[in-house]
């Protein structure tokens, strides 16, 4: 990874921990597998609050490495919360992505859309599915924990 694509993802990520504590629910790490390109990556979020009733802005940062390219992807992302009365919850949203593709050539930025799906256990742990559009990776298929 190039200095100036480290300093910019530090400082995503120091903008995306940003939130007031107050409105803080919880912060969380990621990691899984993505599609177009394929890659593992690891990454992480967080759960800032809802913004009304069960939608809760999730903002989330993924790195990905393998297909010959390294990817950070910056997502500030919405997920609906379901009603749910046992352990296990489902969500959907999605939200835009800005994606940065560091090559050995060179890199490039490009916007994408992501639109989301998840379970998550109330003790933290979470599997989510990601489909991504215009410039983001086709699918990615993840799991993780929020503290």
């Amino acid at each position: 990874m190039k200095p100036s694509h480290a300093v910019l993802a530090c400082m995503a990520a120091v903008l995306l921990l940003a939130a007031p504590a107050h409105a803080q629910h919880g912060f969380g790490v990621r990691t899984g597998v993505s599609v177009d390109p394929d890659q593992f990556y690891f990454g992480a979020h967080v759960d800032v609050g809802p913004l009304v009733k069960s939608l809760w802005f999730r903002p989330n940062i993924e790195i990905g490495f393998g297909d010959d390219v390294t990817l950070i992807a910056i997502n500030p992302e919405l997920a609906y919360w379901f009603p749910s009365k046992g352990s296990w919850h489902v969500y959907a949203g999605g939200g835009p992505a800005l994606n940065i593709y560091d090559y050995d050539s060179g890199s490039d930025t490009q916007a994408g859309l992501n639109f989301l799906v998840g379970v998550a256990h109330r003790g933290g742990f979470f599997v989510e599915a990601k489909v991504g559009a215009f410039d983001s990776p086709t699918f990615k298929f993840g799991f993780g924990y929020t503290f």
